[in-house]
């Protein structure tokens, strides 16, 4: 009997493989699957030209996190600049 797995799965492990630079033999062993089986995934994400994103390698994660981070400080300056420039202005009102 085989065992199903679902698409958000397949396409995890995919990028496990793909973006990660892990090995499918590694992945095939530590998650108990056939390696035929993450082959054949790997090579369907590969073909995909739009992918999902249901789930995120620890890669992709800490990529996203760097991005959102350094935009919350450009953010933040750019908040201070601001704030100085309204006390200026203030000041010259008076």
């Amino acid at each position: 009997m085989s065992k199903r797995y679902d698409p958000e799965f397949k396409e995890y492990i995919a990028k496990l493989v793909v973006e990660e630079g892990n090995k499918a033999s590694d992945i095939s062993k530590e998650m108990d699957l056939s390696p035929k089986n993450i082959s054949r995934w790997v090579s369907i994400y590969r073909k995909k030209t739009k992918v999902g994103e249901s789930y995120i390698t620890p890669g992709e994660y800490k990529k996203r996190e760097k991005e959102l981070l350094d935009q919350i400080n450009e953010l933040k300056e750019e908040n201070e600049i601001i704030k100085k420039a309204a006390h200026i202005f203030m000041k010259s009102q008076k």
